[in-house]
């Protein structure tokens, strides 16, 4: 009886497997956060040497603290029904401690890191434990318990570096998301409890695609917002109206290559897959890579509107060029995740960037984001030459095949 008023939680296998209201509502806030890990990597285009490295190290580090509540909550809806009040609630305080951690992101490694530091926690302490407690005796209540106890072994870690030395802030929590990181990894074993690796989890397929997607999809709109702000802030020209116009061009060509075909059939992917939550693990890592490339690629476009034909300077190149190239490289990954295979059109698009890297260096940006919209243009119209020779791929994922073993009594 007590397992099965926990079991009201689950999502029940005749659930749609579409995002909710109450989802896209939770996004607001990392659309916000989103805006704010732009601004500190935009912060850095002056920067050069060791300077540009510890500043990029540290923003990406509070960018995979916000990844991580992001991907928690979308695995969180995904097992749970969102239309309970107890993960509605959930998804409304995380969403909360979300928007603490936007806010105080532009300076989360320096004054405001305490306020960061303790909306972390709330979601990676308290979230697991209300879960635990709402599912009351059901076998599936030991999963975010085990949550709760890792984010307690990095939780001293996280509040050591907010309340320490400012010097000592980046090494402290470097070490605690990597034990937030490795216990994902890992399944979070606890003595005599086991592990509960998330390929075992069970979980609604098509609608962690959906959310991949739609976050794929709010860093793109990030991107455009980044265009439109800076370009109608800035004082009007022929050469700014150009690069505006190649800024959103190369904006528009991500969204096409990921969706052709593999982003397209993510979700048929999921449903195909025996153990969709193995692919969902799998393509939870190649879409990190691929909204932290569109972010990166975001500031390339700030720089080049700002100063179209400025003088070259050796950080504008991670960001102009360095975002698109990593975009391909985890656009290649989900090639595979979805195909069992790798696109050709992406590799040579990789190849032609690195090769002419050294040479962007010495031209002026606009130059550099051209170079790359023509690349771009390139892997697309080699993508659209591929589709109408058939026959068309289908979406079978070589990763997560159903065998009897995989099967977990908890998951």
């Amino acid at each position: 009886m007590t397992a099965g008023r926990g079991a009201e939680l689950l999502r029940p296998p005749t659930s749609s497997g579409r995002a909710t209201f109450l989802e896209l509502f939770f996004d607001l806030a990392f659309v916000v956060a989103l805006s704010r890990v732009s601004q500190r990597f935009a912060g850095l285009s002056d920067d050069t040497g060791w300077a540009l490295v510890t500043g990029f190290g540290r923003t990406l580090l509070l960018f995979l603290a916000l990844w991580l509540i992001w991907s928690h909550t979308a695995w969180i809806t995904s097992r749970y029904e969102p239309e309970q009040p107890v993960i509605q609630a959930v998804v409304v305080g995380t969403m909360f401690a979300g928007l603490i951690m936007a806010v105080t992101l532009p300076r989360a490694m320096e004054e405001r890191a305490l306020p960061f530091a303790a909306a972390y926690l709330m979601v990676m302490v308290v979230r697991p434990l209300v879960v635990a407690a709402a599912l009351r005796g059901h076998p599936r209540r030991l999963v975010p318990f085990r949550l709760a106890v890792w984010a307690l072994v990095s939780a001293p870690l996280w509040l050591a570096g907010a309340l320490g030395p400012d010097d000592l802030r980046l090494p402290l929590w470097v070490a605690a998301l990597a034990v937030d990181y490795i216990a994902w990894t890992l399944g979070w074993p606890l003595p005599w409890l086991g592990v509960s690796k998330v390929g075992r989890w069970r979980i609604a397929g098509k609608h962690l695609a959906d959310r991949y997607q739609q976050m794929f999809l709010i860093a793109l709109g990030e991107s455009i917002l980044v265009i439109g702000v800076v370009f109608g802030g800035a004082d009007y020209s022929a050469e700014r109206a150009a690069a505006f116009a190649v800024a959103f061009s190369t904006s528009a060509l991500l969204w096409r290559i990921y969706f052709h075909r593999a982003g397209l059939l993510l979700t048929e992917a999921f449903d195909r897959a025996g153990m969709p939550a193995r692919l969902g693990a799998a393509s939870e890592r190649t879409h990190l890579l691929i909204v932290l490339s569109v972010l990166v690629a975001a500031v390339g476009y700030e720089l080049v509107i700002d100063e179209p034909f400025g003088p070259p300077r050796p950080s504008w190149l991670l960001f102009v060029v360095g975002g698109p190239m990593l975009f391909l490289v985890a656009r290649i990954r989900l090639e595979w995740e979805i195909f069992g295979q790798v696109s050709r059109s992406q590799i040579i698009g990789l190849a032609l960037l690195l090769l002419i890297t050294p040479a962007l260096a010495r031209w002026a940006p606009m130059v550099g984001l051209s170079a790359v919209a023509g690349v771009l243009a390139l892997v697309t119209l080699l993508d659209g030459m591929r589709r109408r020779r058939p026959p068309p791929e289908v979406a079978v994922s070589p990763i997560g095949p159903d065998t009897s073993e995989d099967r977990d009594s908890e998951a």
